[in-house]
This record gives structure tokens, sequence and C-alpha cells, in this order.
């Protein structure tokens, strides 16, 4: 076939539900090529001038991590969507903003191994949007690896993967302030939270951090040296304890992708302080303006606290508040934004750019409604074309938890999507539709061919 001409649309279809596996690479040498890098670009540092980066160190090799993850490049267009469904502010952004996850639709293809690897379409979206696409395809896998890790570690817990800055907004004002830049710690936060919960419980924590690269694996060292100084600036309970995981991808323009991770094993509950009742998941919370200060376990230059995040002990529970609340907004967010997103959120994390149900082009969110493997979803849909032929895509949420959701019911959401995170079909296409993806969270993304 020849790589220059159009795909045809059904064909495009077809490659999006098909499962691909992705290399996952864990080692101890891969712990130690980040640990040199660190001390290079260290090393570099003090010789321009500036302090050493602070880090957090521990990591290793992942223990019992798969080799390959398995998943159709439209489950890694859904992660991306809800990776990014608040960060691009939803409704308040128009639809070109709701579906910037559709630029990869044609990016991502299966080799003849049956590996995932960028398609010609792929490439030629690198050179018009490399960095984007490094980042955005990086968050995808590592939000869907970190989920898979955490899975298999607490089976009877639900596992939410929560974009890190929404939730630190909740406590700190994470723009610059006009006077002057921000300590590096401060610039420099992790991606995400995951958090494994069930309800009646305490939920646990970790850090993620991801990076993404069209380099050769010694850039992803590289990247991975620099995402030991991000999970350093957030701090859950006393310093330096909080679990992690650092994850890399490595994105050749003509090889198959692979996933590199490291992880600091610990354990780290949200549980409430003796006496104090637990998380009100329906609270309506409001700005906090905490100090972004962190106490450090032993002295830096004569210093016991320094730049950075820290959620202590007293704060658990308004935390796990934070968390829930955050994950229900993306999960509002990514069915079509508006009034039902903004109650989640508060000033700080951009209420305001979720006031008004008017999408860019439309008057018409939340209103499409799709039955997809005998399940009633509810969201948003957008029409549009693809290599000439019109294609439907939609966005949404099983209808029982979204009106959980929509009334303000985080609680009941929770306890539905949990009883109900091992019933989802695990389908890849469904009856009238072409590429499928049904996550436990409850949250739908298909796309189908719109006959003329």
């Amino acid at each position: 076939m020849d790589e220059e001409a159009p795909k045809h649309t059904a064909e495009v279809l077809d490659e999006l539900s098909t499962p691909s596996h992705v290399q996952i690479r864990s080692s101890p040498e891969l712990a130690d090529n980040v640990s040199h890098a660190a001390s290079a670009e260290d090393k570099k540092r003090v010789e321009d001038g500036r302090d050493r980066m602070r880090r957090r160190t521990g990591y290793r090799k992942v223990r019992g991590v798969a080799r390959s993850l398995t998943n159709s490049p439209w489950q890694v267009i859904h992660a991306i969507g809800l990776g990014t469904a608040l960060a691009r502010q939803g409704a308040g952004r128009g639809l070109a903003e709701h579906w910037g996850s559709l630029r990869y639709s044609q990016a991502l293809a299966a080799n003849r191994g049956g590996y995932l690897q960028l398609s010609p379409e792929g490439r030629d979206l690198l050179r018009f949007y490399k960095a984007a696409q490094s980042g955005e395809i990086g968050t995808g896998f590592a939000s869907l690896v970190a989920e898979r890790i955490v899975r298999s570690r607490y089976p009877d817990h639900s596992v939410s993967v929560i974009p890190a800055d929404i939730a630190l907004k909740a406590g700190w004002t994470l723009r610059s302030t006009g006077n002057g830049p921000r300590p590096e710690p401060l610039q420099r936060r992790p991606h995400f939270f995951v958090e494994a919960w069930r309800p009646g419980h305490p939920s646990k924590i970790l850090l993620v951090a991801s990076k993404g690269t069209h380099g050769a694996a010694s850039q992803v060292h590289k990247q991975l040296a620099t995402a030991t100084a991000h999970v350093e600036s957030v701090h859950i309970g006393p310093h330096d304890t909080v679990p992690f995981l650092l994850v890399g991808t490595e994105i050749p323009a003509k090889e198959s992708l692979a996933v590199h991770v490291l992880e600091a094993p610990a354990e780290t509950v949200l549980g409430p302080s003796p006496g104090e009742p637990p998380a009100d998941l329906n609270l309506h919370l409001e700005d906090r303006n905490e100090l972004a200060e962190v106490h450090l376990a032993r002295a830096l230059n004569g210093e016991r606290t320094a730049p950075g995040f820290q959620i202590r002990p007293e704060s658990f529970t308004w935390f796990s508040t934070v968390l829930a609340r955050a994950e229900a907004a993306t999960l509002m967010a990514f069915t079509g934004g508006g009034k039902p997103t903004a109650q989640y959120l508060t000033n700080e994390q951009g209420k305001r750019h979720f006031r008004y149900d008017n999408q860019a082009g439309t008057g018409s969110v939340r209103d499409a409604r799709h039955r997809i493997d005998g399940i009633d979803f509810v969201g948003t849909d957008h029409v549009f074309r693809l290599n000439g032929n019109r294609v439907e895509a939609f966005s949404g949420l099983a209808e029982d938890l979204y009106t959980h959701l929509h009334h303000g019911r985080v609680s009941d959401y929770r306890a539905g999507a949990h009883a109900l995170r091992v019933q989802w079909p695990a389908t890849h296409t469904a009856k009238g539709w072409g590429p499928v993806s049904i996550r436990p969270d409850g949250s739908v993304m298909a796309i189908r061919l719109l006959r003329p």
C-alpha cells in the first residue's frame, strides 16, 4: 500500500479498535541509567552556577510488572481525552478542545509483530506537533500503565488517575504572581495522583511523573532524571515517604513504542485523624490558602523547610474529598463540561470556565444518549470528517452514574462505580459502532462511520 495515500475511513476505524502491544521496560539497569543522568544534570547545573535539584531517590525496578501492555489505540485516545478534559477547560473553550484527543485518530498503528508504533500519519503529525504529541501520548500511556500496576496490587479497590495540578489548585495557587520566577520545586510537579479507593475505607495514594520523547533511550533517561524532581515537590504525610512512579514513553519515528517505568515502593493511606469523621465527598469545597512549604526530614543548607507542596495528616480528609471531586469534574468535563462540571471545582481550579453550557459551534452538550453493548450512556457527540467521510464521535458516562454526578452525589457515584468495576464489557467495538472504549469508571468513548 502507498504510505502517502490516505487510508479509507473504514480501515482507520478498524485499526483504532485492534488491540496491540506496547513494551514495558523496567530494570535495575534503567534505575542506574537514570541515576547517572541525574548526576550529570546536577554537575552541569553546578558548573553553570545553579543549585543541584532536589530529587526523590530510592527508585528501582517495578516489582511484578508485566512485560507488555495490550490496548487498542482507541483506548489510548480515551485515556488522553480524560487526562486533558479539565486542562483544556472543556465547554469554556469549545468543541475543538473538548475533542483534542481526536487529533491522534490516525497517529498510532500496529506493526506486523502486533506492537504499536507511529503510523505514517502520526509521523506527519509529529512534524507539526512534536512537543504536544510526545507529551500527550506519553500521558495516555503513563495513566494506563500506572492504573494497571495499582489495580494489580489492590484488586479489591477501584483506581482513579487524577491530574495533579487540578487537585493541587484546591489548596495552592500554582500561577505566578508576577513577583519574579517561582522556586523550581513549585514549577516542577508530578502529573497525576493515582488513588486506590473503596467506599467506606481510606484511600491509598501515589504520585506519577510522566514524560514522553521522540528521542532514543538516552533521552528517556534524562527525562526520568528530571521527573525525580517533579515527584519531589509533593509530599503526603512526612517528607520523602509517599510512593511514586516515574514513567517515560519512548515514541520512535519508525520503531515500536516502549514505556520505561521505575517505582519507589511504599504505602500512603489517607486516613482521617483520630476522632475525625470520614471524608464527605459531597461537600462543596472552597479554595484554601495553604503555605507552599515542605518540612524536610533532614536539614538542607541549614534549613528545615523548603518550597513545595505538603499534605499533612490533619488535611488527609480534606484531600480525600479534593481527589474524589476532581475525578468527578474530569468525568463531567469528558461528557461535555458546563455547569455539572463547575459544581466540583473551586475558583482556582477553573470553575469560571465551566459556568456556561454553550460550546463553540453548538448549543447542544450532554444531550446525546446511546445504548452501547446493552448499557445506556449519556454524553456529547460530534460529527466531523475523517479522510473525507463523515464520522460521529461520542464521549459519555453510564446513565445511572452520570445522574449521580449531575446532581452532585459523588458518594453515590463511587458506590455505584465500585460495584460495577468488574462488570463492564471488555469490548473494542460494538454493534452499530466502530472503535469503543469503556473504562472501569463508567466512561465511554466511541466512534462510527456515518453512512451517506
